[in-house]
């Protein structure tokens, strides 16, 4: 999965908070945080290394946008915190995008498990008034499970000043009996569909806090992707794939989304033919 050749927005978190960046030591602030958005995904996909599988994973993506403020080029070392005390945590996919966003790079990586903190250095230099992108994935076993009843608990506090901020929870498919805690707004928006739940945010600001709550029950114990290539074998159910408006949503900005992508692609034509 080297040099994926895609078109996703994922990838700035880290140079705000521990910039070691040629000749940034004087002015900390050249970097900043332009836009971050999280994607919350229980029960999509399994991480490629899980071996057991007797518990509903959570496959959380974070995607971000930051730009280069100062008048020369910086290329530098970005690291950001992640919850790595939570249950099973294993990171899935890391990468970031060339500098005309033509093409992600997956990237090499450093844990510091002392820390909390996952750290790389930025594949190319971010031009004056550029913006550098990053995607970070990773999976947990924290979905609360009570026989068919599921609880994801999410909270998110903020390590920088981000200018814009949303977290969207996505459904898993056959999902009944969904709530969310606060409610989500009715209005529409460009990611408004049918098992998305969207939150946007204006300046959140340094350790400001944001929680979140999915409920949902489900007796399928196969992920979305597990579904989608199962159903690549078998005439389509439109009332099972009810939900594949957001399960391309997903693809587009999902590591493993991409490494599925044709799965995804015929899961929705199937549907849109049989409709």
């Amino acid at each position: 999965m080297k040099k994926l050749l895609l078109n996703i927005n994922i990838l700035l978190f880290l140079l705000i908070l521990n910039p070691v960046v040629t000749a940034a030591e004087e002015n900390r602030n050249i970097l900043t945080l332009e836009e971050l958005s999280i994607k919350v995904m229980p029960e999509y996909a399994y991480h490629p290394n899980d071996v057991k599988k007797d518990h509903p994973p959570l496959l959380i993506g974070y995607q971000g946008t930051m730009r280069n403020l100062s008048d020369q080029p910086q290329k530098g070392h970005i690291e950001l915190p992640l919850p790595m005390e939570e249950q099973n945590f294993r990171i899935g996919y890391v990468a970031d995008y060339s500098s005309d966003l033509s093409k992600v790079y997956e990237i090499e990586y450093i844990i510091n498990q002392e820390k909390g903190t996952i750290s790389w250095t930025t594949s190319e230099e971010i031009q004056p008034n550029d913006v550098y992108k990053f995607v970070v994935e990773f999976y947990t076993d924290t979905i609360m499970v009570e026989k068919e009843k599921k609880v994801v608990s999410y909270q998110f506090k903020s390590f920088t000043n981000i200018g814009l901020f949303n977290v969207s929870f996505i459904e898993p498919l056959k999902a009944q009996n969904v709530k969310m805690d606060p409610e989500t707004e009715k209005k529409k928006t460009h990611a408004d569909e049918d098992g998305v739940h969207s939150y946007f945010f204006k300046g959140l600001k340094a350790g400001e806090e944001k929680s979140f709550t999915l409920s949902y029950e489900r007796n399928e114990t196969s992920t979305a992707i597990e579904m989608m290539e199962t159903q690549k074998q078998q005439p389509i159910d439109s009332a099972a794939n009810e939900k594949s408006p957001a399960i391309l949503s997903i693809a587009a900005v999902s590591g493993a989304g991409l490494l599925a992508g044709s799965a995804f692609i015929y899961f929705v034509k199937s549907r849109r033919r049989k409709n």
